[in-house]
């Protein structure tokens, strides 16, 4: 027995959660038409001895940054607009079909060591690396990306 009593309201119901549907499905798949294109950007640092981390998240209008020390409890966080400028500038040097052949390596820090983690999603797939730095084939495009979103901080957070 359904909740709603009318006919008429029964249908207008099911057409407003058809629209949201659609609606919805047309904001994710509008993200990007390039399939190839990049979504969001992320890089990270994370480890040693006091549990320092400093974590980057760039996407096509903003940046985010977080960085702390987990065992004095200092955490800052900073965020900022991104220009389309400043965003192309930073995703034309990845070439998104070589992204597949960067290798990960294992982490560091069980001896008190510093993972650089990096985290590229595109509309058809997300790529997640852990101390490809190891990869000197592949590795470039990646520290050129880093050093550049690293350009994008204020000197205090450097």
């Amino acid at each position: 027995m359904s909740a709603i009593k009318y006919p008429g309201l029964k249908i207008f119901s099911l057409f407003i959660l058809l629209l949201i549907f659609i609606s919805c499905n047309r904001k994710e798949s509008g993200s990007s038409n390039d399939p190839n294109g990049i979504i969001s950007i992320s890089y990270s640092e994370i480890g040693g001895p006091l549990g320092n981390y400093s974590i980057i998240k760039v996407t096509r209008d903003s940046i985010h940054l977080e960085q702390g020390v987990t065992k004095t409890k200092i955490h800052k966080e900073w965020n900022s607009a991104v220009s389309p400028q400043t965003w192309k500038r930073l995703v034309s040097n990845i070439d998104v079909k070589a992204l597949d052949r960067i290798k990960s390596s294992p982490s560091q820090q069980s001896v008190d060591g510093f993972d650089e983690t990096f985290q590229i999603r595109t509309p058809k797939k997300y790529h997640a690396y852990v101390n490809a730095f190891a990869d000197t084939a592949y590795y470039g495009q990646l520290k050129k990306l880093k050093d550049q979103m690293r350009a994008l901080l204020p000197t205090e957070y450097n």
